[in-house]
């Protein structure tokens, strides 16, 4: 007599695909773990830096106000202001040694002049009283500041191209660091508010509670954090480049309609070469030259004439010409984008060479500019500070629970990156994406084909690199 089946104990095909599939979704899983791991251990401290240096860089207005009140701001205004060429004529006089490249005109009567100097060979900001002419106090332009929390988010106060490009790095690896932190942090299966959108704080020092503070506050700021290193990014030294030559390249910065009285200049010097406050869409535009003969050169106050009559929003700079065949340059670059200007004067006739507005840019260099505003929290005043503060403090937050959280899972002996997934199909496949990326980004692509040459020579061959790291 045959025996007869109870139940079938063998896996049916749709069990089988769901086996198959959970396992798939946890190979990708820990792949895309593992990067975001190695990222964040390698990058989180320089990112502190930019979200520190960053959060103190937002309230510059109010900073420098305070710090410099007596010497940006008038005790008395005056019955009228003095010409700009009697102010440069009577600091030259006071103070010789001193040659002036340029002038700020302030947005209000209480404004003091800012000239931007070389005093025995040292750039030197001045600041003047525009009723007395009397210099209210000077800096060494490299120490304000400004200068100093600019050289910390830009160059990491040590300076230098190697600094400024391990601050591109990092920020080119924070937007994947937060693309990957969303996909780890995305419910796989039924989502619950805490843990999700909430964090559970029930438990004080748990590894629960410091996934939460990093997850959670980590998702709530990464729209705001991907706009402001967007928003960043233009200034960087290969990001920049690149978006600049995209910009340019597809008519969309500064079409050729802007230079107003002649084509477009053949010129390898650009206006950011010669003069200050130059908006990021008009710093690469082509410097005309000034026809030179027997022409008496313009006075600064005639040239300030002309930013009158061309409605240019204060404060505005002027630059004076370099040499017999060079222009004055009136530019400024508002807090709203909208009101930028640059001008290119011809230093005898007074005619405009160039005349660069915002109705002029292209449609990247218009969002481009609205993301630098942002970006340096411009665009809609204390709202905007106060949002890339939270965006700041809250990056800080998720770096440091992010080392609690390492701190707590690594085991003796091992760094305590996650498991490798068993599928080299998914490695792979995880790699091609972060290559991709790479692509787009070329120093994330460079130093991702660093780590794969690092892995494979060295830290696969060394037994004991190979436990440390669990390769």
């Amino acid at each position: 007599m045959s025996a007869i089946p109870i139940g079938n104990t063998n896996p049916t095909e749709t069990e089988l695909k769901k086996t198959t599939s959970s396992r798939l979704r946890q190979a990708i899983y820990q792949s895309v773990w593992r990067w975001h791991f190695y990222a964040g251990i390698i990058f989180a401290p320089f990112l502190i830096i930019l979200a520190f240096s960053g959060s103190v860089y937002l309230f510059k207005p109010q900073i420098e106000g305070f710090l410099y009140k007596d010497m940006l701001t008038v005790q008395e205004v005056g019955a009228s202001k003095l010409a700009p060429e009697s102010i440069i004529e009577k600091t030259v006089k006071a103070y010789p040694g001193t040659s002036i490249y340029s002038v700020t005109i302030g947005d209000t009567p209480k404004s003091s002049y800012q000239l931007s100097a070389s005093r025995n060979g040292t750039a030197t900001t001045m600041y003047v009283d525009p009723y007395s002419g009397h210099v209210l106090g000077m800096m060494n332009s490299d120490k304000t500041f400004t200068a100093f929390f600019k050289k910390m988010h830009s160059e990491l106060v040590v300076g230098g191209t190697i600094a400024n490009r391990l601050v591109e790095l990092a920020a080119c690896w924070a937007i994947i660091l937060l693309l990957t932190g969303l996909y780890l942090w995305w419910p796989r299966h039924k989502a619950s508010i805490w843990g999700t959108i909430l964090p559970r704080l029930s438990k004080p020092g748990s590894r629960l509670f410091w996934r939460d503070l990093h997850a959670v506050p980590a998702f709530w700021i990464s729209i705001v954090l991907l706009v402001i290193i967007a928003g960043g990014l233009p200034w960087s030294g290969i990001m920049g480049g690149q978006i600049d030559k995209l910009a340019n390249s597809t008519n969309t910065n500064t079409p050729p309609f802007a230079y107003s009285f002649s084509a477009k200049p053949e010129s390898v010097t650009v206006a950011k070469d010669i003069a200050e406050d130059i908006p990021w869409a008009a710093e690469s535009i082509p410097v005309p030259a000034s026809m030179a003969g027997s022409y008496v050169p313009l006075s600064i106050n005639e040239v300030e004439q002309i930013a009158t009559r061309e409605n240019i929003h204060k404060p505005y700079t002027i630059s004076v010409p370099a040499g017999q065949t060079g222009v004055y340059t009136i530019s400024t670059s508002q807090p709203n984008p909208y009101y930028n200007a640059t001008l290119h004067i011809d230093q005898y006739s007074g005619a405009k060479l160039t005349d660069v507005r915002f109705a002029d840019y292209g449609i990247m260099a218009k969002a481009i500019s609205y993301g630098i505003a942002f970006h340096e929290g411009t665009l809609f005043g204390l709202a905007n500070q106060l949002i890339g503060l939270v965006a700041c403090l809250g990056l800080i937050l998720v770096a440091l629970s992010s080392y609690v959280m390492w701190r707590k899972r690594r085991p003796e002996g091992k760094l305590g990156a996650p498991a490798k997934p068993k599928s080299n199909k998914v490695t792979i496949g995880v790699l091609i994406i972060m290559l991709i990326c790479g692509a787009v980004m070329p120093l994330v692509g460079l130093s991702i084909l660093f780590v794969l040459i690092l892995d494979l020579f060295i830290l696969r061959r060394i037994k004991s690199l190979r436990h440390w790291f669990s390769v």
